[in-house]
């Protein structure tokens, strides 16, 4: 069961807004793409795999690290 003061809490820790997120699943998707089938084997399609995981983890959890160290954010109400 949350509190408010839960709810709260973990929403001051959420810079990415709604745009981004779809923006982000959508990057992280055609990397996905590119690194698994042109460059498959390849060290390039296993950094791009990886971008791509980095891509999807910060849109679903809403928080991307870089934003919080340059004090920006794409949510409305941050």
């Amino acid at each position: 069961m949350s509190t408010n003061l839960e709810v709260t809490h973990i929403m001051m820790f959420a810079n990415v807004g709604p745009f981004d997120r779809i923006l982000r699943f959508g990057i992280a998707a055609v990397l996905l793409y590119v690194g698994q089938v042109p460059y498959s084997g390849s060290s390039l399609g296993l950094g791009l795999t990886i971008a791509s995981a980095i891509a999807g983890v910060t849109a679903i959890v809403g928080f991307c690290p870089l934003y919080r160290l340059l004090g920006t954010s794409t949510r409305s109400d941050a």
